[in-house]
């Protein structure tokens, strides 16, 4: 129970994180993102080890588990969120935020070949909706191919303009990073409480941001992030916090729970996406028919997941013949 609300209140700041970053795309560079989200983590992190008496953890996690650790913050928080960046800066959070469910599938392979975890019909199903959703959004694409070249313009419509290629590529390629992650964060913080995992949290994100300091040694880098302008900072700065305040509380839920139940959980951060995305990025996301449906579509199969099959039997009046195929499982 607590463990499923910390991944939702997880999913909350995430959604407000990409409605952020998608603000300080528009004006700024994705590696200007990285150089403050990325860094800031640290110190948050910290100080959230140091509250929950997790400090003296830092050094006492063993190698594998710094190794995890490690890996974990480079793949999440390095090339996950590089490429999170790209594809909201090239066709919007909304767009992009079904793509990225398939984090879920990548977490749910792993957890299966590693963890002990099964597949099942239900979660089949769940898998299916979860594909189902960003080939739903393409009619978006398809309908404003079609509209009318003669159509009187309106004047309040967007005049944001998706990059479907480049968006869904790089969207794809942040969910290998963010799936991949929970299974190794898991595998790391696992029985360690609240303060173990933030520590733990010190270690990833101290990993991820030495490389990205080692990638800003390069002088034309430097001269990128030191011409940043006021604005887009506030922007990559408040995204920065809310994406670290995020990890904290998915840390946390990790700690506590398995990663079946924590990463479905955490994919109703579409919701959230929507609403954020709403009322701070109206003019620069698409909100058509068709995306909002694939978004309703892609979370209707996370929800799908995080259903057991014997909860489904117990509720749902089945007949033998369903019960039987219900309870199916592979391997």
């Amino acid at each position: 129970m607590l463990g499923g609300f910390l991944a939702l209140l997880a999913a909350t700041f995430f959604g407000l994180h990409n409605a952020l970053t998608r603000r300080g795309v528009l004006t700024g560079s994705v590696l200007q993102g990285l150089s403050i989200s990325v860094p800031i983590g640290v110190p948050i992190f910290f100080v959230g080890a140091l509250a929950t008496g997790g400090v003296g953890q830092i050094t006492g996690f063993p190698a594998n588990s710094v190794l995890l650790l490690t890996t974990a913050g480079i793949a999440h928080f390095v090339w996950g969120r590089f490429c999170n960046y790209m594809a909201i800066q090239a066709m919007g959070a909304n767009l992009a935020g079904p793509v990225q469910q398939s984090s879920l599938l990548i977490a749910l392979a792993m957890a299966i070949f590693f963890l002990g975890e099964v597949l099942t019909p239900l979660r089949l199903i769940g898998i299916f909706l979860i594909l189902s959703g960003p080939v739903v959004m393409l009619r978006s694409r398809k309908a404003r191919k079609e509209k009318a070249p003669d159509e009187e313009p309106d004047k309040t419509a967007t005049k944001f303009q998706p990059k479907y290629a480049k968006g869904y590529t790089f969207a794809f390629l942040s969910a290998l990073g963010y799936g991949s992650s929970a299974v190794l964060i898991r595998a790391a913080v696992i029985d360690t409480g609240f303060g173990g995992s933030l520590a733990g949290g010190v270690i990833a994100y101290g990993a991820a941001a030495s490389v990205v300091i080692v990638v800003l040694l390069y002088p034309p880098f430097t001269r990128e992030v030191t011409n940043m302008n006021r604005a887009t900072a506030k922007w990559f700065t408040l995204s920065g916090i809310f994406v670290c305040t995020s990890q904290m509380l998915r840390f946390m839920a990790l700690a506590v729970a398995p990663v079946t139940v924590v990463t479905p959980i955490q994919q109703t951060t579409a919701i959230f996406r929507v609403i954020f995305g709403w009322l701070i990025n109206r003019e620069y996301e698409d909100f058509s028919v068709w995306v909002l449906t694939g978004i309703a579509v892609s979370l209707l199969g996370a929800l799908t997941l995080t259903l057991s099959t014997e909860f489904v039997i117990a509720n749902l009046p089945l007949p033998d013949a369903l019960i039987s195929i219900a309870r199916w499982q592979w391997p």
